[in-house]
């Protein structure tokens, strides 16, 4: 038995839809001062084999490091491991297939039919048969309360006739404005009290105990045990969301979302959907999770003091542990993984080339970009579904290896159709449709005998490419059929390989073009299974001539947990005007909340040093309904205004100088850093590597492969990543292959091989 040190396993886990990866390093019994890496990858479901993937992959990752035999489904001791750390897809496949827990919206009396009237956006108003997503809640019940703001939004004047409040939230001066009758401190009876945002709230129904416990009663009888409750101006009035929560609770919901505490924003309907897809997913998610947790004895639960600690990764790219992760947080758990781990290896805080990151899988192509901070939106809409959430920027195209190709009206089509793994495309020997996974086989940029066999109704046989070709060749037939001149085979099957190329560049200028960015300026880090099939000549369709494909791109987004930081954050609501005088009294609360994340992340291990504060105020122009999430210039003087133009004309192309600017939220974001630094970047070790120039002759083998101009290479050289040394540089045409990827070397690519990294550069653009 090797002699591994107790904490010192490392392992993640990225739980996807098909399959799960694993990543662990533990020290070098020969040297502790090192670490050795294993990778693991098995099925995501197998249930005539193991429960749960995740915790069959830990099982297997103990058996190798300890060196004995672990039973399958026996509890798993954890004395020996470090961390483990979570991504999975558990929440958003709930959501996209609406298996989610049946749950009752709690809303106040009069709203019954809010969420479901929504915003009125119509994302296709051309079509003729509107099919609206149904609403994630199976019942409503009003609750008969009701506050009200003093005073209205437009008044020009708000500020000299808004109340005025002490210290201590005790009434100083009345409102002055419209609707005031000259009696009582508003424009009408009911207790004033100072909100959280600092605006006057006039409770006008407080709600009825017995009646409140009634409802939530009768609720519980009916077999309900999630609530989602969403009340009028709760954002800087929580106190009846509170009470209503606080009585679930005692009646024995294992559920219950309150609106304020989740997202303590204005805007009723989004906070509103986001508590509903709250109490929707995260008992799913928590069914999940404690199955998950009985495969491990007790001190795993524990946390950090007394075992090993387990964290999850967050829709915003950061880690948060198990009190803090929730349905509505895991939405893009497993994506973010892929985004920080290309992210974090292939950023040079030097150099500062962007980055844009293309994850290709069997049915989508997410892309995102990476600029020395991650990219995040607050507000996505998934499977009809709009949430207002922290989420990491990341655009999805249906375009992948299963993406189906068709011919109709002249055109070729790739997608959004997609074969699917059962029964797949053609060459899977199940009947399926021709997919992109057909064309790159028949154009030799997939190889039979480096696929493992896997297909047919056996599950024994290899890639079947005659299959594929008489599919082809029947669709050739209607082509030329249709066309002036006659295209050869490969002609047509590349032409469906370019419009797959071109829909999958159509995110990344979305990304870039469109924001106002140069897509020629980036780095293109490919990743995914599919990724290195398309990466070259997706660069040369985008000017970029730069490609990273890291050695561990096929489960990057387990290995990118390893690297994520631990992130907490607080946010309040604020709903004042940002001037000069106000300034101060926003930096006050900007320093209680900092102070606040300290604490916590200090409570969860992190030392001072490795802790890193960001500090945000949520702004937007007055009599406008956009706001920006805004982070002042790293200079120390936190100018917010300038910051605000700045983010604004890049994102709209103007400002508009006459209005004031108006603060809806203050945001602290606290990071405990995982890593100091991931040492020397890839561009400073290509800078100092001697290359040697791989010739030809060491190839594998040799295979025919069709490239865009030059047409067929019938010798083209195959070689085997893991046969390859540091520096080894090869020139394309050529393939390179591993166990669970093809990367194809177009001409005029030149790749050359580092310690982490395939640095490929482009020499010709077409």
């Amino acid at each position: 038995m090797t002699n591994i040190p107790d904490r010192s396993i490392r392992i993640c886990a990225d739980r996807g839809g098909t399959f799960c990866d694993v990543h662990a390093s533990y020290p070098d019994p020969e040297n502790p001062e090192e670490r050795k890496e294993i990778v693991v990858k098995l099925l995501s479901q197998d249930p005539g084999n193991y429960s749960d993937a995740p915790t069959e992959g830990i099982r297997r990752v103990l058996e190798i490091v300890t060196e004995q035999k672990i039973p399958r489904n026996s509890v798993l001791r954890t004395d020996k491991i470090d961390y483990i750390r979570l991504s999975t897809t558990v929440a958003t496949n709930a959501l996209l297939e609406r298996k989610g827990h049946k749950h009752a919206l709690l809303i106040t009396r009069g709203f019954k039919d809010l969420l479901l009237i929504g915003n009125q956006s119509r994302p296709r108003i051309f079509d003729l048969n509107i099919c609206r997503p149904s609403p994630l809640y199976s019942t409503v019940v009003e609750i008969d309360e009701r506050v009200t703001l003093v005073g209205y939004t437009s008044d020009p004047q708000a500020e000299e006739h808004a109340i005025q409040f002490d210290q201590a939230g005790n009434v100083m001066k009345a409102y002055s404005g419209k609707g005031w009758d000259g009696e009582g401190y508003a424009e009408g009876p009911g207790e004033i009290v100072k909100g959280i945002s600092g605006e006057a709230v006039r409770i006008m129904k407080r709600p009825d105990p017995d009646i409140v416990r009634r409802d939530l009663q009768k609720l519980y009888d009916e077999g309900y045990r999630s609530l989602a409750i969403v009340l009028v101006h709760s954002y800087t009035f929580p106190d009846h969301e509170r009470f209503v929560g606080d009585l679930a609770r005692s009646i024995g919901f294992i559920q219950v979302s309150e609106s304020a505490q989740l997202l303590p924003m204005i805007k009723m309907v989004p906070r509103g959907v986001s508590s509903t897809a709250d109490a929707y997913l995260t008992p799913i998610l928590r069914d999940y999770l404690d199955g998950f947790f009985e495969g491990f004895d007790e001190k795993l639960k524990g946390g950090h003091i007394s075992g090993a600690r387990v964290e999850f990764m967050g829709s915003d790219g950061g880690l948060v542990d198990l009190d803090n992760f929730s349905g509505l947080k895991s939405i893009l758990s497993g994506p973010a993984g892929g985004v920080v781990g290309y992210a974090l290896t292939s950023w040079d805080s030097k150099e500062k080339h962007p980055i844009i990151g293309l994850d290709v899988g069997g049915t989508s192509t997410d892309v995102s970009r990476f600029d020395g901070r991650y990219e995040v939106v607050y507000e996505t809409t998934t499977a009809g579904v709009t949430i207002q959430s922290p989420q990491l920027d990341i655009n999805t195209v249906a375009a992948g290896g299963g993406s189906c190709l068709t011919f109709r009206n002249g055109l070729f089509l790739a997608g959004p159709e997609s074969a699917g793994a059962e029964p797949g495309p053609v060459c899977y020997r199940k009947g399926g449709p021709l997919a992109v996974t057909d064309a790159n086989l028949l154009l030799g940029r997939l190889i039979p005998d480096y696929f493992p066999k896997i297909f047919g109704r056996s599950e024994k046989e290899p890639l079947d490419v005659e299959a594929s070709r008489i599919a082809f060749e029947k669709l050739a037939e209607d082509i030329n059929t249709s066309h002036d001149g006659k295209l050869t085979l490969d002609e047509i099957v590349y032409g469906f390989i370019k419009v797959a190329n071109e829909t999958m560049c159509r995110p990344i200028r979305a990304l870039t073009e469109a924001r106002g960015h140069a897509t020629s300026k980036h780095i293109l880090a490919s990743f995914g299974g599919a990724g290195g099939q398309h990466a070259c000549e997706i660069a040369s369709l985008l000017g970029i001539r730069t490609i990273l494909i890291h050695r561990y791109s096929s489960i990057l987004s387990a290995y990118g947990l390893a690297l994520a930081d631990r992130v907490y954050e607080l946010q309040e609501p604020c709903s004042t005007f940002y001037t000069a005088n106000n300034k101060l009294s926003l930096i006050e609360r900007l320093d209680k909340l900092t102070n606040d994340v300290k604490t916590e992340l200090k409570r969860q291990g992190f030392e001072e040093k490795r802790i890193h504060v960001e500090r945000m105020l949520n702004m937007r122009f007055e009599g406008t309904d956009t706001a920006l999430m805004v982070l002042a210039a790293p200079d120390g003087n936190e100018d917010y205004e300038a910051a605000f133009y700045k983010v604004y004309r890049s994102e709209f192309g103007f400002v508009l100088e006459t209005k004031s600017i108006i603060v809806d939220d203050i945001k602290v974001r606290g990071i405990g850093k995982t890593f100091d630094n991931l040492g020397e970047s890839v561009y400073a070790e290509v800078a100092r590597l001697t290359v040697n120039l791989v010739d030809k002759s060491k190839a594998d083998s040799v295979y025919s492969v069709y490239f865009d101009q030059i047409g067929r290479v019938d010798d083209t050289p195959v070689f085997l990543l893991d046969s390859l040394s540091v520096g080894d540089t090869l020139e394309g045409p050529a393939m390179i292959i591993d166990q669970t990827q093809t990367i194809v070397l177009v001409p005029g690519a030149r790749a050359v091989l580092t310690s982490q990294h395939l640095y490929i550069t482009l020499n010709s653009l077409s």
